[in-house]
């Protein structure tokens, strides 16, 4: 029997903040860039496509300046992290887009069900919207993490308007939670150096994914399990989405997966710094 949530917080928060960094390993290149697994415009819930408003993209709350920032202390990530490392049959979950409360609730029950902790990658315009979800992950012992406020092309933009995206997200973030995230993800995994440095300032790890379920071309179900499943292995980080379209299929796709997972014993964790 697997150990249940309480032991699993209780063993990643002995980790503390050096080896919560150490938990995920990174590629290492002299030159920034994305991940080699997620190449821009190849992955991400809109990779074929730039992003345009949708139903559920909200309009930006007005009023909020970026928050606070700190001078970037080395280590500046060149790369983002790309799985866990040195933690036997470790897995994690992340989720990335939300929260949105067509979906978001029914991931959220599902994972307490099995008493599994995920990371949520939440966009700040959908965060202002619904803090009580943000709250319901941080008491569920989820980790939030911020992928920017509209979800653009970071490698468009210049430092003003990253540090804006990020900046005004983490402060939202830290308005639900009481806390500032600790851990961003680059909408469509496309990195720059300005971004790694903005989110050094801001505090962040940056932490990309070794499965795309692609979820969000909406396959069915059974081929995200299949995905999933085919794609599992210690430390192995998953992507998928939990809004921006109809998730019906992730949420279903979850509730598969997830038991046998469990049953081949891997263990779902999350970093904590």
């Amino acid at each position: 029997m697997l150990p249940g949530r309480r032991m699993v917080l209780r063993i990643a928060a002995a980790l503390g903040a050096t080896a919560a960094a150490g938990l995920f390993s990174a590629g290492r290149s002299s030159t920034p860039g994305p991940p080699a697994t997620a190449p821009p415009g190849a992955a991400g819930p809109h990779a074929a496509r730039r992003l345009a408003p949708t139903s559920y993209r909200l309009q930006p709350m007005t009023g909020y300046t970026p928050a606070r920032v700190r001078r970037a202390m080395p280590p500046v990530r060149q790369r983002p992290f790309l799985r866990v490392s040195g933690a036997g049959r470790s897995m994690v979950l992340t989720f990335d887009d939300g929260p949105d409360p067509r979906y978001t609730p029914d991931i959220l029950r599902i994972l307490r069900e099995h008493d599994v902790p995920a990371m949520f990658f939440v966009c700040g315009e959908q965060a202002a919207e619904s803090p009580d979800l943000l709250r319901e992950m941080a008491g569920d012992g989820h980790v939030v993490g911020n992928h920017s406020w509209s979800h653009p092309l970071v490698t468009r933009l210049g430092p003003s308007r990253i540090r804006e995206e990020l900046g005004t997200t983490s402060e939202v973030i830290e308005r639900a939670v009481g806390s500032a995230p600790l851990w961003y993800r680059a909408p469509y995994g496309a990195w720059n150096r300005h971004s790694f440095e903005i989110g050094a300032e801001l505090g962040m790890e940056p932490l990309a994914w070794t499965v795309d379920t692609l979820d969000w071309t909406e396959p069915g179900s059974d081929t995200i399990v299949r995905r999933v499943l085919d794609g599992a292995g210690p430390g192995v980080v998953v992507l998928s989405h939990d809004a921006g379209g109809n998730r019906s299929q992730s949420v279903a796709a979850l509730r598969a997966y997830l038991p046998e997972l469990l049953e081949a014993g891997y263990r779902l964790t999350v970093p904590r710094r």
